[in-house]
């Protein structure tokens, strides 16, 4: 991606929610109960990739013992569909999950879900491509109107 060689915020017109998930691979010896799982994630991505309608906005994601991935969804609301839907891949992945690890102690997993509310929230990216939030927002460069983080809190 080509880096942006400015400092640019990025911003949204409408509230949208950040979800962090992750897993933590406990014991590296018992591939057989994380990889499962490891592998299940890029299948739930792609299915949201692929179909815009479910409200994911897009995200990164980040590997080694500790996996996180940070993503953008247009609501609550389509991230929970998503989430309780019998017909699309996150439960039925989910309940494998609990069957075969519960909470055994092998495999961490975890979540949190932030709820942003319009012009709740502020950013600045220097130097990078477009990133995070950056991706999915509008990127407008830093003037003196939107100079401090809270002018763009206050701004949007």
């Amino acid at each position: 991606m080509k880096i942006i060689k400015d400092r640019v915020s990025a911003r949204k017109d409408e509230g949208f929610v950040v979800f962090l998930i992750g897993m933590r691979i406990n014991n590296f010896w018992k591939i057989h109960k994380w990889f499962p799982i490891f592998i299940s994630f890029p299948k739930m991505v792609s299915e949201l990739i692929k179909n815009q309608s479910l409200g994911y906005l897009g995200g990164e994601s980040w590997f080694g013992r500790n996996i996180i991935s940070i993503q953008y969804w247009e609501s609550f609301t389509k991230l929970e569909y998503f989430a309780r839907s019998k017909d699309l891949t996150h439960l039925p992945e989910w309940q494998k999950f609990m069957k075969k690890v519960g909470t055994n102690g092998e495999v961490g997993i975890w979540h949190e879900t932030y709820i942003i509310k319009k012009g709740q929230y502020e950013n600045i990216y220097a130097n990078m491509p477009p990133f995070l939030l950056g991706k999915v927002g509008k990127l407008e460069k830093i003037i003196s109107s939107n100079n401090s983080a809270k002018k763009r809190v206050s701004k949007k």
